[in-house]
């Protein structure tokens, strides 16, 4: 079974991110373009997107930003924060929008579905 990449048909395009069990999936091109030299990012909930901050190499924390194949693709491991905010974490993959945002400095993803059930 291959791991690396979920095996659904679906495929991203560079202003499009495919989203698995919690798991955020980048190409190589928006990596290269947005996160170049990044290797740990950290997401914020801001009402209806999702941020990817790029973090410096220098900060500590934050999420790893993992290499998944030799295209250079990469994926962003997020369970833990999809749980903690309520986001649908399920088997069937979805492809969302994505943009980069001046203002924050991040990476933009929009429409993640909240989960029906309450997390208390």
């Amino acid at each position: 079974m291959n791991m690396s990449r979920p095996d659904n048909g679906l495929s991203a395009t560079p202003q499009q991110i495919m989203v698995v069990r919690g798991n955020l999936y980048l190409s190589r091109e928006i990596c290269e373009t947005y996160l170049s030299d990044i290797e740990a990012i950290a997401l914020l909930d801001r009402e209806d997107k999702v941020l990817i901050v790029p973090l410096m190499p220098e900060s500590g924390g934050g999420l790893l930003l993992k290499v998944r194949n030799a295209h250079g693709d990469r994926v962003i491991h997020a369970q833990e924060f999809f749980r903690d905010k309520g986001y649908l974490e399920d088997f069937e993959a979805r492809i969302f929008p994505l943009s980069w945002s001046q203002e924050s400095a991040a990476l933009v993803l929009y429409n993640l579905p909240k989960t029906s059930k309450s997390a208390y």
